[in-house]
């Protein structure tokens, strides 16, 4: 019994002076927590109900924005397109031929009939005043002077409609309003084919963004409704880090920090940026709160892996984690 006794206290010892020299020597434990990969999926279907014709890419592609990724059956949308277009092309010809001129034959009529008016109206003109004279010198009767004088008034108010009907005849042939109402349709028009391509060309998809596909959701063949997802793509920037830590360690953690992780057959130099810290506690002592129990508290932390490094990582994939504490803050 005193060499048990002996023994223990040698264990004690040799514990506290494990103890003191890792205190005064800073060889501190290392700090690790265990976390896995996980991402969040772009789920991306059509905008409309329609047929799926063709699908152009497979689970574990590695696609560029831009990329194509499925077609739906696009015959009724191609149909509404070129009506559109018929119809904005009949509205443009019908502004058109309200703000044209009248015929050129016409307007050439109408400048013989202003000319001939117009002698008519000089000629009587030079009559009245040859007859006022001879009226002056009773050489006329008066009621030949005033007789011309009434047929040049009305030569000269005929001469004056014949020159409106020309101008009118020169500029456009509808009314103002008759073509600010013909422009509106052409507005009108031109929303409708502007609505008719993008309908079209919602009916095939390209990626958004760069990424892997993670799964595909549908079929050729199959009729989708508006929304349903076809292509799960895993964007890189979407990957990111979940692990756990005490509430003895959540003080030294902030948004911003940097962390460097590592699994099993993983590349070195991996490492990350903390971008979120959980403000509720994953796990409740079942224990009243104490000074004693509340290390067993745990907060969930995400951290976001550089770019560049993100495939590395496959979702659900066990991570370890480790701080890189600032020198000071």
């Amino acid at each position: 019994m005193k060499r048990n006794l002996v023994l223990g206290v040698l264990a004690a010892v040799a514990v506290i002076g494990v103890g003191v020299y890792l205190r005064f020597t800073g060889h501190a434990a290392k700090i690790e927590w265990q976390g896995y990969a996980e991402a969040d999926y772009v789920k991306i279907g059509p905008t409309q109900q329609g047929l799926l014709t063709a699908v152009h890419v497979q689970r574990g592609d590695h696609i560029v924005a831009g990329a194509p990724l499925f077609d739906q059956d696009d015959g009724n949308d191609r149909a509404a397109v070129d009506q559109a277009r018929r119809q904005l092309d009949q509205a443009d010809r019908q502004v058109a031929n309200l703000e044209a001129p009248g015929r050129a034959a016409e307007i050439r009529q109408g400048e013989a009939n202003l000319a001939d008016a117009t002698a008519n109206r000089d000629r009587l003109r030079m009559d009245l005043r040859r007859y006022e004279t001879l009226a002056s010198a009773g050489a006329v009767a008066i009621q030949t002077r005033d007789k011309t004088r009434a047929e040049l008034a009305s030569a000269t108010a005929r001469v004056a409609g014949m020159q409106a009907a020309l101008d009118q005849m020169r500029g456009s042939t509808g009314r103002p309003l008759e073509i600010q109402a013909q422009v509106a349709g052409v507005q009108g028009s031109k929303a409708a084919l502007a609505g008719a391509e993008w309908r079209l060309s919602q009916r095939h998809f390209t990626a958004p963004v760069a990424g892997v596909v993670d799964d595909i959701l549908a079929r050729a063949g199959e009729t989708l409704q508006a929304g349903s997802p076809v292509i799960s793509l895993m964007p890189p920037g979407n990957i990111f880090i979940r692990f756990f830590v005490n509430e003895t360690m959540l003080g030294r953690l902030h948004r911003g920090d940097r962390v460097t992780f590592s699994c099993d057959n993983c590349a070195t130099g991996l490492e990350g940026t903390i971008e979120f810290i959980s403000p509720n506690a994953e796990y409740t002592p079942p224990l009243i709160y104490s000074d004693q129990n509340r290390a067993k508290l745990t907060y969930m932390v995400q951290a976001r892996p550089r770019t560049d490094q993100a495939l590395l990582f496959n979702p659900g994939q066990p991570v370890s984690v480790q701080p890189v504490f600032a020198a000071a803050r």
